[in-house]
């Protein structure tokens, strides 16, 4: 069975100590200073209020006049002649209020430049951990179809880059786990940085199909051998999309409508489907193993393979190399190089049974 290379340990450093660090970083040492130099200034302000009001004797309106001027520094002549008292602390209050200005600009200037630079060091961190993956997947749109797809095969272990660039939605990717480029998936460039000849599949899940099938026709003029899945909006397009390239096209409604049938027609068949595919509520599971040419199995009869006996496991039907599938095959059906199982059992029997389909492994006798 194909297994594309896991994903790195990309969420570690977005949620965990790491996080943690950085919000603690610009809380602390960004935000609490410029909260700082704010009451700093307030208190200054309230500094020069009580030299005029309660030193001199002003008025109120005068004394706030005389202290905005003051701190300002605009140069206008004193409202009414200081004493050499007021003069002194006038003196003080100037230092006091140049001091707290450029303290609070200082502060304002960090929060834009250490921002930006944080912004610009995640996102190349961000890319070097995408240009590490090999095999993984793309998905291109984070819309109701991609959001399902991307975190469907990132709950799986795979390894996934996701390419969107609307702005609620680059808040939603940084708030989760996974690996994502903000940009137009239409652009070459994009899908280069996404890793596109190194992937092993592309989503097309854009919401407009003219997007997705220039997706598909840039995607197979790149890597011609690159899976390509594509949804359609609408059934004409599906034939656009396959005349691009597209290997597989789905329409979500009409894949929607029809499991809301099978629901109704076939319950419990519907249910099993669901049990082997998700695997939620018991250890049972659908997969697919495709048998590689170093296999122990190859060459083997279904009765000689012992893997009803030996994993605990159905083999439900195999396809062969051509497209051609075999339903329950029978004890004489010979496994051959290529051939892909459909298996279903509990996950650590598939593990097992993966191990001698893609290696020279041989069974124990016991």
């Amino acid at each position: 069975m194909f297994k594309p290379k896991k994903r790195g340990d990309y969420s570690r450093v977005r949620h965990g100590w790491w996080r943690r660090f950085l919000r603690w970083r610009f809380q602390n040492a960004v935000a609490w200073p410029f909260c700082v130099g704010g009451g700093a200034l307030i208190l200054v302000f309230a500094y020069g209020m009580f030299i005029y009001m309660g030193l001199e004797g002003w008025g109120a309106l005068d004394s706030f006049y005389q202290t905005v001027i003051t701190l300002s520094t605009v140069g206008f002549e004193e409202v009414y002649d200081l004493s050499p008292q007021a003069k002194f602390h006038t003196s003080m209050l100037i230092l006091a209020g140049v001091g707290s200005f450029a303290y609070i600009v200082g502060s304002f200037t960090q929060i834009l430049v250490e921002g930006q630079l944080r912004s610009l060091w995640e996102k190349r961190r961000m890319q070097r951990f995408i240009d590490a993956l090999e095999d993984h997947f793309i998905v291109c749109g984070y819309g109701r179809i991609g959001s399902v797809v991307a975190k469907e095969l990132h709950r799986e272990g795979y390894g996934v880059v996701v390419i969107d660039n609307a702005p609620e939605v680059l808040d939603e990717l940084e708030q989760s786990d996974l690996l994502f480029i903000a940009g137009d998936a239409t652009s070459d460039q994009i899908l280069l940085r996404a890793g596109l000849k190194r992937a092993r599949a592309i989503i097309a899940a854009l919401d407009a199909d003219a997007e997705n099938v220039y997706v598909t026709l840039t995607s197979k003029q790149m890597v011609p051998k690159l899976l390509v899945i594509a949804r359609a909006a609408n059934e004409q397009s599906i034939q656009k999309l396959e005349y691009a390239g597209a290997d597989r096209v789905l329409t979500p409604h009409v894949l929607g409508g029809m499991r809301m049938a099978q629901l109704v027609l076939r319950p419990t068949v519907t249910d099993f489907l669901d049990l082997a595919m998700q695997g939620k509520h018991i250890d049972l599971q659908m997969e697919e193993l495709e048998i590689s040419p170093g296999s122990w199995l190859v060459g083997k009869d279904m009765l000689h393979s012992e893997i009803r006996p030996r994993f605990n496991l159905i083999v439900i039907a195999i396809q062969k190399p051509d497209g051609s599938m075999i339903f329950n095959p029978q004890s004489d059906t010979v496994i051959e190089v290529r051939d892909t199982l459909v298996v279903v059992g509990n996950r650590n029997d598939l593990d097992a049974l993966e191990e001698i389909t893609t290696a020279s492994h041989t069974l124990d006798a016991s």
